[in-house]
């Protein structure tokens, strides 16, 4: 298996050096590491929602056009003399050795490791004591990109805030903190006069800010439960979309009350299906 993985993987190495080549590509040719960002956006989610559908066809796909996109941007910066793919291989390679001592150095007086758990509080350990050892250490959170989803950084920002105790002891406590949330959004809401809005956007935040940390005490990653819940929205609204089309009848006709009905009656015969 490996020495297949190993010859596809050259492969596709000259196929983009060739499309990135004096008689290759055009369109290959003008692209920057700027211009790709999008494209690599594009097959992250598109890998994501292969991953979601548990469509394993559709996985082995847009696995390869994401590493398509990896081989892409490493061949731009070789081009421009930064550093080779080789390089790139060889930082994740050492990384997952060195955090990983557990498993390629246990003979090392590691302390023994039986849970997942464990296994990521030692990750985080070990990046700590990588921080300290670089000429200007990264803080604990500076290495989340601030191009994270916004939901999903609020998790890792949970993450990395917990491995050294800075952390809600429980779950309850974390609901208390969102219904101190929700309490000071109503207030906002229910004020006299007009919306303010700045402080409207700043108590949402909170919320949702509290809101991530709960889905992670629970060991729930906020943004796959957010994409799943968005889906189930997107497939029951366009069921009753249909299902008025068919009686001929307009959505935008009916009162809310009749809107709520057709939605229960959809989300009904989902749950029966």
């Amino acid at each position: 298996m490996s020495n297949r993985a190993a010859e596809e993987f050259a492969r596709l190495v000259d196929i983009v050096a060739s499309l990135n080549g004096p008689d290759g590509c055009p369109w290959d040719r003008e692209q920057t590491i700027d211009s790709l960002k999008p494209f690599v956006l594009e097959e992250t989610y598109e890998v994501l929602d292969a991953i979601d559908r548990h469509d394993h066809a559709a996985v082995c796909e847009e696995l390869g056009d994401f590493l398509f996109e990896a081989v892409f941007l490493a061949q731009l910066e070789a081009a421009a003399g930064r550093f080779v793919l080789a390089d790139s291989l060889k930082t994740v390679a050492d990384k997952l050795v060195r955090r990983h001592p557990h498993v390629f150095a246990r003979d090392s007086g590691e302390p023994k490791i039986d849970t997942p758990g464990q296994v990521r509080a030692r990750w985080e350990e070990i990046k700590a004591e990588e921080r300290l050892g670089q000429e200007e250490p990264k803080t604990l959170l500076s290495g989340i990109a601030p191009t994270t989803p916004a939901l999903l950084r609020a998790y890792h920002i949970g993450v990395r805030a917990k491995s050294v105790g800075f952390d809600w002891a429980h779950a309850g406590q974390v609901v208390d903190k969102i219904e101190e949330e929700v309490g000071e959004l109503r207030e906002v809401v229910e004020a006299g006069g007009a919306l303010d809005h700045a402080r409207a956007e700043e108590e949402m935040g909170d919320l949702l800010f509290s809101i991530a940390n709960l889905a992670r005490k629970l060991g729930v990653e906020p943004e796959t439960a957010l994409r799943k819940a968005n889906g189930k929205f997107t497939t029951r609204f366009t069921a009753m979309e249909r299902a008025i089309a068919a009686s001929g009848r307009a959505m935008r006709d009916l009162s809310l009350d009749e809107l709520e009905r057709e939605w229960q009656r959809v989300k009904s015969g989902q749950q029966a299906d």
